[in-house]
């Protein structure tokens, strides 16, 4: 070969192996790298910036108003759901209410079939930790456009969640921001482990425990199971998502083949405790 043909390979192959290098982002699996939110508030940053969020206010239509038959039936539902409260169906929905991690990386474990933890499954823990965000935050335009009044102020009617109700009625209740995240979570990990699609549509029942817990409409849930969607589809295009998402589907597979698992019997609980709501609306 030629030196300056030499050259030339040499150069392009020095080329070829800085684009391997540059083209996987670095997908950060420590929160202390990422950054939270708002110091002190514990949800961490999403992946996509406020300008990147899908937006609700163009992607929805408003809430039913009062006294159409949308309202109507969104009242019925109330009474169906918060008649679960007391129940068991009503103490999985308090638990899905807690966002706050690492009480929430248990959510979709049965589903999943894995135990989602910071040390065991760093970037799969990460995945859901700022999907959240990004899903959640993408609630807000129509939230903050409608300010529609919570269920439960609207019936002085109690919910699953006490503590929370002071900070809840202030906050809009169209679309609810646990459905979206729910949702998303259900989709993102479905991409993880298809052979699950079916017990990872726990992302609907996770929704529906807002219902349960009376802090949001029907209308709500289901207008929030459509902003999970669009925010998954621009995370889709999201290189550093994308590197996570591969970085934990290789801890999926891992945390499998070494009997990192659920409690069979928690999660033959939780199947059967889902039954309970499975024929109700949303």
């Amino acid at each position: 070969m030629q030196p300056a043909f030499r050259s030339a390979a040499a150069a392009l192959a020095a080329i070829t192996l800085l684009g391997a290098c540059t083209s996987t982002p670095h997908a950060p699996d420590s929160p202390a790298e990422v950054g939270e939110l708002r110091p002190g508030a514990g949800y961490l940053k999403g992946y996509l910036g406020r300008e990147e969020l899908p937006d609700s206010l163009a992607l929805l239509p408003p809430p039913p108003a009062d006294g159409t038959p949308a309202h109507a039936d969104d009242a019925d539902a109330f009474r169906q759901l918060t008649a679960l409260q007391k129940g068991a169906r009503g103490t999985l929905a308090t638990r899905d209410a807690n966002l706050k991690f690492p009480q929430a990386a248990g959510a979709f474990a049965c589903a999943l079939g894995v135990t989602v933890s910071e040390q065991g499954t760093p970037h799969l823990n990460m995945l859901l930790r700022r999907t959240l965000t990004d899903a959640g935050l993408a609630t807000y335009k129509a939230k903050d456009k409608y300010k529609r009044t919570r269920p439960f102020v609207a019936f002085s009617a109690p919910t699953c969640t006490p503590a929370e109700e002071a900070a809840l009625s202030k906050d809009g209740s169209y679309p609810s921001g646990h459905s979206a995240l729910g949702w998303a979570w259900a989709l993102v990990l479905t991409e993880l482990a298809p052979e699950r699609a079916d017990a990872l549509l726990r992302g609907r029942s996770f929704g529906q425990s807002r219902g349960i817990c009376g802090v949001h409409w029907k209308s709500d849930i289901e207008a929030g199971r459509l902003i999970g969607a669009a925010t998954v589809a621009r995370l889709r295009v999201n290189a550093v998502f994308q590197a996570q998402l591969a970085a934990a589907n290789q801890e999926v597979v891992q945390a499998r083949a070494a009997g990192q698992v659920p409690p069979a019997a928690d999660c033959a609980s939780e199947t059967q405790t889902l039954r309970s709501s499975l024929q109700l609306a949303p």
